[in-house]
């Protein structure tokens, strides 16, 4: 059993950055790829970015790209999210994600259906 913990979201300020952190417990807790989703009131969950395990590429939303970079540190089974940048239509919950399955193909690496173990979340909240 993978457990997903999160941590690092917060209330700031348009244009600021914050660094969410993912730590995963558990056999194969990192052994797949690994991503962020996020979901914003009213709204359903969109995923964000995305990453193998060796991270030698890296997926992201049209929304976030340029500004989020996600990264991953397999001796710590953690997944990090670096969000600069921020506007407040980045206020959301921020969901991390893993799955067994390692994902070299953007479509598939984007979908919910993708990843079996989630993080129960974190707050982002970015104010105007």
């Amino acid at each position: 059993q993978v457990q997903l913990a999160e941590s690092g979201g917060g209330l700031v300020q348009d244009g600021d950055s914050l660094r969410l952190s993912c730590t995963a417990s558990g056999r194969s807790a990192s052994r797949g790829s690994m991503a962020w989703f996020r979901q914003a009131p009213g709204k359903e969950r969109d995923f964000v970015a995305s990453i193998p395990r060796n991270g030698d590429t890296t997926y992201y939303a049209d929304s976030v790209k340029g500004r989020f970079t996600i990264s991953r540190d397999n001796t710590k089974n953690a997944v990090f999210l670096q969000m600069n940048s921020l506007k407040p239509g980045d206020t959301a919950v921020y969901y991390c994600a893993s799955s067994l399955t390692i994902y070299y193909d953007g479509h598939l690496a984007s979908q919910e259906s993708s990843y079996y173990y989630w993080g129960q979340g974190t707050q982002v909240t970015v104010s105007s």
